[in-house]
């Protein structure tokens, strides 16, 4: 299912708020985002208990229940973890990966709130979740008649937001930085072949081992933990990042002339890190039109050029790298600073081009 429009984490609870308590939602997204433990924290900001089914785990009969005799009459017994007596959150994990005979199991539950005899008690809230089939995880198609009798709300990956929880929730130090200078390295398109890829849930678990080792935490085991929980391109800027907090060598030092580039072999992973954040940097700073250049944006377009020069004896890849064309092929530092480094340095615009 493709998303028209979406929400953030931070978003979710009030749209749930307004419509899980009056109708089910079916929650999209990509693996690792959150849903489950948003869910979670919805259904304990109104004091329900979540009960979770997982679909990829039930058969038909562990919704429906067996058959018992009652006063010579037979009747379906639901099961325990579904019939209660008082109000609670049903989250149905991973409904649309389930099979087509447990999905139809639940169609009188989504839409009538009951099974056989039994009904959920007034007040309960019933949320399904999944992901989606371009996110190359285990996902069946979906029932026209399941399809709509759910209110469909997708969920996307927001640094702001993720940021907010992890200050509040003991993530590490070095993650929680990393993440404010690199928010487009929280998430990661799930790829096609089986190796780690980024996500909330992956830096999450980096955390946690991170901070299991402490103090013992050297480079090599820190490369083997962060290559084996993200994008091969995420971990070794992460672990180049925190070369450079070990060793107070930051880029604000490298524009102020404090420390020069790095050069030795050993650095070529601290390098291409400083390479892709200076290039964030000036993408974020140096304005669209030089007209509207501060003075500092002035200072920081001519250092630059200097730096550029110092980066490029150093590896020529790395200072191209800074001025390269974004995914689209479309210049992604400003047209008016580019010109005048075709000027100054035309070595390395015939080399980029």
């Amino acid at each position: 299912m493709q998303a028209t429009v979406t929400v953030t984490p931070a978003q979710l609870p009030g749209v749930l708020l307004h419509v899980a308590v009056v109708r089910p939602v079916f929650l999209w997204g990509a693996p690792g985002i959150g849903k489950s433990s948003l869910v979670r924290d919805f259904a304990a900001s109104l004091g329900l208990e979540c009960v979770t089914l997982l679909g990829t785990q039930l058969a038909p009969e562990d919704l429906i229940g067996v058959p018992e005799l009652v006063d010579g009459r037979s009747r379906f017994a639901p099961p325990e973890s579904i019939a209660r007596d008082e109000p609670y959150c049903l989250f149905l994990d991973e409904l649309n990966a389930s099979a087509p005979e447990v999905q139809k199991a639940f169609y009188s539950l989504i839409l009538d709130r009951r099974i056989g005899a039994y009904e959920l008690p007034e007040g309960s809230v019933v949320i399904g979740a999944g992901n989606r089939a371009t996110d190359n995880a285990l996902a069946r198609p979906m029932a026209s008649a399941l399809v709509n009798r759910l209110v469909h709300v997708h969920l996307r990956a927001s640094a702001t937001d993720w940021l907010t929880w992890a200050t509040d929730n003991a993530i590490h130090p070095w993650i929680v930085e990393y993440l404010i200078q690199r928010p487009d390295h929280l998430w990661s398109a799930p790829p096609k072949t089986e190796e780690p890829f980024s996500s909330p849930r992956a830096w999450h678990m980096l955390s946690d081992v991170m901070r299991s080792y402490g103090d013992d935490l050297d480079d090599d085991t820190l490369a083997m933990l962060a290559f084996g929980t993200l994008t091969t391109a995420h971990a070794s800027a992460f672990r180049a990042y925190v070369k450079t907090v070990r060793h107070a060598y930051d880029l604000d030092a490298v524009i102020k002339g404090e420390v020069p580039w790095p050069r030795g072999p050993e650095d070529r992973d601290l390098l291409y890190f400083l390479s892709e954040t200076f290039r964030a940097r000036l993408m974020k700073e140096l304005p669209a039109d030089k007209r509207g250049a501060s003075a500092r944006g002035r200072d920081l377009a001519f250092r630059a050029k200097t730096l550029l020069v110092e980066l490029a004896e150093i590896s020529l890849e790395c200072a191209q790298l800074v001025i390269a064309n974004d995914a689209n092929g479309a210049p992604a530092l400003p047209v008016w600073f580019l010109v005048e480094v075709g000027r100054d340095l035309p070595r390395l615009v015939a080399a980029r081009n």
